[in-house]
């Protein structure tokens, strides 16, 4: 449904919960023949369209500039009614543009640019618009978020951590304010009791994961009532007693997603489960007779790990020691399935999840790593049992099992949205699956200034040892000179690695990773200071904004260093991003080896093997190869999880479909 569509045809009064179905007629036929001629005719035309509003919010820039600090509420109540009436016209949208503008400027001090104004008109269009890193993409949502809510639309603007989204919400409240609109801010932290008031906002700022809780909270909340719709309607009449009066969520209207292709793409096969205890619990004598059994089979004659794709394959010779094991006979978790299963996932819980990698161990308790942002996840538990054998892995104490109450991953959640948009540094990659799953087209916004980052030419060594040799020099003589260093890591346990290298050479630094996320925002803010050295996760990444201290732009700004590559290109692209942001000068390196972690087991494919065979002679013939094989692992396992996202969106409109015609929409 288009905004427009919304505006002009709101949810019945009745229909508590807004939304749409994410079986979408023919969403499927669609992305396999390719464009459907509504996209094919947006693509075409999109880059003139957003050019078109530069002009018309620019030429009320005088007319907005007269209007006084007590007529600017009323001014936006007027144009509020305007956009009910006619809608999202080019000239009603230029005014509510040049309003924001204005108000922007008078409360926080910033004016939208003129490709913040071409943003922000892709945001209404449903687009997902690409802006390079720095080019204020927190301030252009203010644009289209303002718009729809003067329009009456419930926005939602989604963010992927708790830290962004409390400080998008306090540095944009005072414009929407001045507007005359509530700003609303969800985190973890946030009571239940709290949250309906906050989601009852015209503009709700909130992270993906508690949004997504929230929504299956509502679903337990009606699904008593799920084959009701006349007692559904008639509960108002119950007055604060009734359901609906204890919902979260006003529905799904509109939703602005930050960091779009880590939202909609990298988190779309994870699953939000809410689960509940299951009665009388689990054995834990048998969890831990089952991991003891898997820790004695032998890796490549019992079972094969892939770490690529986090998989289990047992051997012949591995199901026979399955088969004949003996496990606490009197227990009646002995049936074969579920000794396969359990056997499986043990093997999993060992070889396939890694300390410091994955999770961590905080407080006696299994914290789970977000694979994208670098986040410890402490409410976040893997199902199936796999959580409690981790836990007796590493000697914790075994939380009770778990069973499914409701579940939904990101990608069904956010194609049920009544309208979608979104904003990313990093889109081109996935422009093709942003527009078959969601429908989003991917329009790439020019800079504001020129871009001043220097890309130096990476350096590839055989071992590991020899990479850490070098990138300690390089951080000393950078160091010298009182230029900040931010180098970037993909695991925790990387960080650490780096973080003794440096204090045995005696280079003071900050560590920004999952276990010290609490400091995160000093860690930050200190980070562009003149002599500065901080070495992050991928936490450093999306969204965070690394301001330069005076005088440290005349030092050429922020160096960053990259020591291994991630599994998509795009979380390289953002780390490389924190440097040379809003026309600051700046420099991206990347330290890479034939050991890191992504060429385990022979991922390069034969460039790797070439490589490998060869003396290394810093010749122009061996850097090619190993660069080859760096490129050729990264772009293999970036297919992979492609495929996979593929295949769960297929399995995902068939179940549905079959499914449709026998019990109401889940």
């Amino acid at each position: 449904m288009s905004l427009r569509s919304l505006v002009d045809h709101p949810p019945a009064t009745h229909d508590i919960r807004p939304e749409q179905s994410d079986l979408r007629p023919g969403a499927l036929e669609k992305a396999i023949r390719g464009l459907s001629s509504p996209f094919e005719r947006r693509i075409r035309v999109r880059a003139a369209r957003l050019e078109r509003i530069v002009p018309a919010v620019n030429a009320l820039a005088g007319e907005m500039g007269g209007i006084h600090d007590n007529r600017v509420g009323e001014t936006a109540r007027n144009l509020g009614m305007e956009l009910r009436r006619k809608g999202f016209e080019i000239d009603l949208v230029a005014r509510a543009f040049a309003l924001i503008r204005e108000v922007a400027g008078r409360t926080i001090g910033m004016r939208h640019f003129d490709v913040q104004l071409m943003g922000g008109w892709a945001l209404l269009q449903g687009m997902v618009a690409e802006m390079e890193t720095g080019e204020g993409k927190t301030l252009t949502a203010t644009l289209a978020a303002g718009t729809a809510a003067l329009a009456g639309v419930p926005v939602h603007v989604l963010t992927v951590n708790d830290y962004l989204t409390a400080r998008d919400a306090e540095e944009m409240g005072p414009v929407y304010r001045a507007l005359g609109l509530s700003v609303g801010c969800v985190i973890h932290d946030v009571p239940p009791g709290a949250r309906r008031c906050e989601y009852s906002s015209d503009v709700t700022y909130c992270t993906n994961k508690e949004i997504v809780f929230d929504y299956l909270r509502d679903k337990l909340e009606l699904a008593e009532l799920a084959n009701a719709p006349l007692r559904l309607q008639a509960e108002p009449l119950l007055g604060k007693g009734g359901r609906s009066n204890r919902l979260l969520l006003r529905g799904l209207c509109y939703a602005i997603a930050d960091e779009a292709d880590s939202l909609l793409i990298d988190e779309s096969r994870t699953p939000l489960i809410i689960a509940g205890s299951v009665a009388g619990g689990h054995e834990i004598d048998y969890l831990r007779a089952i991991l003891t059994f898997a820790g004695s089979l032998k890796e490549g004659e019992d079972f094969i790990a892939d770490l690529t794709e986090r998989t289990i394959r047992i051997t012949e010779n591995g199901q026979r020691s399955i088969d004949t094991a003996n496990l606490l006979v009197e227990s009646k978790w002995t049936a074969s399935i579920r000794k396969n299963e359990l056997t499986r996932r043990a093997l999993s819980a060992l070889y396939l999840y890694r300390l410091d990698h994955d999770y961590l161990v905080r407080d006696g308790k299994i914290e789970i790593i977000d694979a994208y942002t670098g986040r410890a996840m402490p409410d976040r538990s893997w199902e199936q049992g796999l959580h409690q054998l981790v836990e007796i892995k590493e000697g914790c104490r075994v939380t009770e099992q778990q069973e499914t109450v409701a579940k939904i991953s990101f990608q069904k959640f956010f194609r049920r949205y009544l309208h979608l948009a979104g904003m990313t540094g990093t889109g081109s990659e996935v422009a093709g699956e942003l527009l078959a799953i969601y429908g989003l087209p991917v329009v790439r916004i020019a800079t504001n200034r020129p871009a001043r980052r220097m890309v130096l030419p990476g350096k590839i060594y055989p071992d590991l040892a020899g990479k850490w040799r070098a990138l300690l020099e390089r951080v000393r003589s950078v160091h010298a000179t009182g230029q900040p260093v931010l180098v970037g890591t993909a695991s925790v346990v990387t960080s650490e690695t780096v973080s003794r290298l440096f204090t045995e050479a005696g280079l003071v630094h900050r560590v920004l990773n999952a276990k010290n996320d609490r400091e995160e925002a000093e860690i930050v803010a200190m980070a562009g200071r003149r002599g500065a050295i901080t070495i992050a996760t991928n936490m450093a990444g999306r969204g965070t904004d690394i301001k330069l201290a005076p005088g440290v732009a005349e030092l050429n700004g922020l160096y960053v260093i990259l020591t291994e590559r991630h599994d998509a290109a795009r979380i390289d692209r953002q780390l490389a991003g924190r440097c040379a942001r809003q026309g600051d000068p700046g420099s991206y390196e990347e330290f890479l080896s034939l050991e890191d972690p992504l060429l385990d087991g022979g991922k390069g494919g034969i460039w790797q093997r070439l490589a490998q065979r060869l003396p290394v002679q810093e010749t122009s013939l061996w850097c090619s190869l190993a660069g080859h094989a760096i490129i050729h692992a990264q772009k293999r396992t970036e297919r992979l999880h492609a495929r996979i996202r593929r295949e769960l969106f297929r399995q995902d409109v068939q179940t549905r479909r079959r499914l449709s015609f026998s019990r109401p929409e889940n």
